[in-house]
């Protein structure tokens, strides 16, 4: 502890020694009542200074938790000052129906309030808004239960002994409830939150039992201000000052999670219990024959008006309510469809990295054999042929190294290597790829129609994968279709480059083959495979099977930037760069 903070309470304790030996010495006078209100005047400012750090260092529940702490001893303070003017300014002793009264009695409320938060449990998912209106309520009742018990004999119909009996219990009952509150934090509180509220536990246990004391003096006409009764109060005002010193402004939450929505399932419940007492009440007020005629028309006048302020707060209550179920429906149907598509994304992943798997191994079998028919094709290219043998045995050889190529573009998609990536033309490509599959649109007699861009942007990445997409896109269209039209488009927009393939007529679908088997199997053919690429390359793939038995496909790209032109070496043999199709 700082040496300024054992200075402060060492000055804390001789002020109560001083309390105490004035108490036992000194007898029934106005120096004796002038000393103990003075001395429990600086008491609490004591405590109200210590405890104020507290308010201002700290954050969110924990700066309402202390602030409502701060509050409530303001209201006593200012309680206490009431009595230094009356019995040390005025010198007279404070009057019996005293309108201050309502202070001493309403300060215990924040204190509930302040327990009631529980700052030492993590924040739940019960509102903060509609806990604070629950909180208004029950503050709003004790306020209605004292107009109700103690106001009507003190303004309506003059009873001091009345007044003090009423006002005695409704306090009891007050600070039972205070202490109740505490305990049930102190027990299920740990670490330095449990240190806390066992402090904050004895303060008040000690202030009950001097109000206790108080009562049982005053009904024995043996209480004066300053009397030995008093000194448990003192010792109540300087624990303030304890607690305000010794606690640590940054208290942690406990790691226990409660299941807070039951918490603010009672809290709430406690607040409607409220509100529907008070027909309980005025019903009481009716029945109870003895009750002054004036006393009857105050209650019940009190009780109407309480009734329809607190229905205005559970009105509010009830519409802040609804707006937070609406809100958390909204999330929680967010949070599944978010779900959903995580699952159906990790699903994807889990595919593609099976098909990775499937092509690596499949690409390393094909590395032999394609070694083989390179060699021949070379051998075959070395020996005398005839000029059409020799275009043939070229394109052969071509044929067997671009083969070659995309056998180790799929070791590389499979190994996921990032491929070096340049700039691509998307026309050249589709070119090419039309080409590569001449043999076999012209065998299931389809006719291939382009509409290609000429002002098309070039896209960034690796030929070879590209070219595969190409190949597998049309492979697609052209799987197990005969007759028909296949048209082949470029366009570019808003930054992206696009190669559409569609199919018109390729004959519909059998009767017993449904839109989602088609779609199924569409995926099966290689689009897969596509759509990884794509997504390395920064693009994406549209596919549509449509009722009608025809199928859209579409990639898009990011285009780059168009340059100056120049001389640019295509990676796509020269002899497919220019030949126009159909």
């Amino acid at each position: 502890m700082p040496t300024r903070s054992k200075i402060w309470l060492a000055a804390v304790l001789i002020a109560l020694l001083a309390f105490t030996v004035a108490a036992l010495v000194l007898p029934q006078s106005y120096a004796l009542t002038a000393l103990t209100d003075l001395i429990d005047a600086a008491l609490l400012v004591s405590g109200l200074v210590a405890l104020l750090p507290l308010a201002l260092r700290t954050q969110g529940r924990h700066r309402l938790f202390w602030s409502l702490i701060v509050f409530g001893t303001m209201l006593y303070l200012s309680y206490q000052m009431f009595w230094v003017y009356y019995e040390v300014l005025l010198r007279k002793d404070v009057p019996d129906l005293f309108w201050g009264d309502a202070i001493l009695f309403l300060h215990i409320v924040p204190l509930m309030a302040a327990a009631a938060l529980r700052p030492h449990l993590r924040r739940d998912e019960y509102s903060g808004r509609l806990g604070r209106l629950d909180f208004a309520l029950l503050a709003m009742w004790w306020f209605y239960l004292y107009v109700l018990i103690v106001i009507p004999w003190q303004y309506v119909v003059a009873d001091v002994a009345a007044y003090n009996r009423n006002l005695n219990s409704a306090y009891l009952a007050e600070k039972i409830v205070l202490l109740a509150i505490l305990g049930m934090c102190w027990r299920t509180s740990t670490g330095l939150w449990r240190k806390t509220y066992a402090s904050l536990f004895g303060a008040n246990l000690c202030y009950s039992a001097s109000s206790a004391l108080a009562n049982w003096a005053i009904a024995r006409n043996v209480y004066y201000s300053g009397s030995l009764y008093d000194i448990p109060l003192a010792c109540a005002m300087a624990w303030l000052t304890w607690i305000g010193l010794r606690t640590s402004a940054h208290l942690p939450e406990s790691e226990v999670q409660e299941v807070s929505s039951v918490y603010g399932l009672w809290v709430a419940r406690f607040s409607m219990i409220a509100v529907f007492s008070l027909p309980l009440f005025a019903v009481w007020a009716i029945s109870e024959s003895a009750l002054p005629h004036r006393a009857r028309i105050f209650r019940l006048e009190a009780t109407l008006i309480a009734a329809f302020i607190m229905g205005a707060t559970v009105f509010v209550r009830q519409y802040f309510l609804e707006r937070e179920l609406t809100q958390l429906l909204s999330y929680s149907r967010d949070s599944f469809q978010n779900l959903t598509r995580l699952q159906t994304q990790v699903l994807q992943s889990e595919k593609l990295a099976s098909i990775g798997q499937l092509v690596g191994g499949a690409a390393h079998e094909l590395n032999n054999p394609i070694t083989a028919l390179l060699g021949y094709s070379d051998l075959l290219s070395a020996t005398e042929l005839s000029p059409r043998q020799e275009k043939l045995a070229s394109t052969i050889g071509q044929n067997v190294r671009r083969t070659r190529t995309l056998v180790a573009s799929l070791i590389s998609f499979s190994r996921h290597h990032p491929a070096p990536k340049t700039p691509q033309d998307l026309n050249t490509l589709a070119r090419t790829a039309i080409k590569l599959t001449e043999p076999q649109y012209e065998s299931a007699k389809v006719v291939v129609r382009t509409s290609l861009d000429p002002h098309l942007p070039r896209v960034r990445g690796d030929s070879n994968q590209l070219l595969q997409v190409c190949l597998q896109l049309l492979g697609t269209c052209l799987h197990e279709k005969t007759g028909g039209e296949i048209s082949v488009a470029t366009g570019h927009q808003d930054g992206r480059a696009s190669l559409s393939i569609s199919t018109c007529a390729l004959g519909p679908m059998h009767s017993h083959e449904s839109l989602a088997e088609r779609e199924r199997t569409t995926a099966a053919l290689g689009l897969s495979a596509s759509q990884g690429i794509l997504q390395e390359h920064g693009g994406r793939l549209e596919h549509e099977s449509r009722p009608d038995g025809s199928l859209f496909l579409n990639l898009e790209l990011p285009a780059l930037e168009p340059e100056p032109a120049k001389e640019k070496q295509s990676t796509v043999p020269v002899m497919w760069q220019s030949r126009p199709f159909a």
